[in-house]
């Protein structure tokens, strides 16, 4: 049995991924942390963990940690995970990494997070964990970069018509829709629900933190250079994200064929769902699932892709324990198929 432990248990990430380890036929939960007032059982600070493990939450100790897990999970904020994945990685043990701290070069991690990437070693060795596309070297990794949720609802809607050359790359439009657990477990006057409920509003359009990871994955799959327009937006649901993209046809096709694309271009992606033609996924076809679920419309000269996922699951914990999974040769869906 793999030991595994989770570092930033307490977060809505951090918490979905103890729920799903609850239930994971391969490993056993030997650590949990998290920056808390006093230390007890997980069960006590998420009562619906009663019955499925009462492993004591303990305060952050990256030697504890690294000494009582072989894998380790890092639901931690950007900026702090680089800072504890070395010490995992220097003794051997493997780290899935939740923030963006290995997601992008140096350089555009300076502009788009404030500060001087800490870790630039380790940052040449991480691979990005969309199995989608990269499932050869994370089988292989010792570090993933788990991907963001709104690049995960991206890329996988927009990478099969890239990678096929029938999109003109200059024109490509997202517009996504996520649930407030999307931001974090914290105190913000924007997150409260007096805020949130019955409202809808966009925000940080085309310079949101997830758009420079977006364009570099994209970019890696078309070969070239691609900039996408992305404009985020927050709806009052507690998880899921809705993603629509507008790609511009180089040559005049139909639904019938685009979806044939998808289908054929996902036909190995266990976590993928390409609906028929005709039928549009929704965000509670996904909701608490690990599933991306993704259909297309062709309209004059434009393919318009909707894609649904479940932030807190491809978008977060279900994705890391999908890598999890390729890393440690264990079946891809194992503790998943809920």
């Amino acid at each position: 049995m793999l030991k595994v432990g989770v570092v930033g248990a307490t977060g809505y990430t951090g918490e979905e991924i103890v729920k799903i380890l609850t239930a994971h036929k391969k490993v056993n939960l030997t650590y949990l942390s998290a920056v808390i007032d006093k230390e007890e059982p997980i069960s006590g600070i998420f009562p619906s963990l009663r019955g499925k493990t009462d492993l004591v939450c303990k305060k952050p100790n990256a030697d504890e940690a690294v000494a009582a897990a072989d894998l380790a999970f890092l639901a931690l904020p950007h900026r702090v995970s680089m800072e504890i994945a070395p010490k995992f990685l220097k003794t051997g043990r493997k780290v899935i990494d939740l923030s963006a701290d290995y997601r992008l070069a140096p350089d555009v991690y300076k502009v788009w997070y404030g500060t001087e990437h800490k870790d630039k070693a380790n940052l040449t060795i991480a691979v990005y964990g969309l199995p989608e596309l990269y499932k050869d070297a994370v089988r292989k990794a010792n570090l993933v970069a788990n991907p963001g949720c709104y690049p995960t609802s991206i890329i996988l809607a927009v990478a099969p018509m890239v990678k096929s050359g029938a999109v003109d790359e200059s024109f490509m439009i997202a517009d996504s829709k996520s649930g407030v657990t999307g931001a974090g477990r914290k105190a913000d006057i924007a997150l409260s629900f007096g805020e949130v409920n019955e409202n809808l509003k966009a925000y940080k359009i085309n310079e949101h933190q997830h758009k420079p990871e977006i364009n570099k994955i994209l970019s890696e799959v078309a070969g070239k250079a691609v900039e996408i327009v992305f404009t985020p937006h927050l709806i009052p649901i507690n998880r899921g994200i809705l993603s629509t993209v507008y790609l511009k046809l180089k040559k005049k096709t139909d639904t019938k064929a685009v979806l044939t694309v998808y289908k054929n271009f996902y036909k190995n992606a266990p976590f993928v769902r390409i609906y028929d033609e005709g039928k549009l996924p929704q965000v509670r076809d996904v909701v608490n699932t690990n599933y991306c679920d993704i259909g297309v419309k062709v309209t004059g000269d434009t393919a318009i892709a909707v894609s649904c996922i479940d932030n807190l699951g491809k978008g977060a914990a279900g994705q890391a324990v999908q890598n999890m999974n390729i890393m440690c040769g264990f079946d891809e869906t194992e503790g998943l198929k809920f």
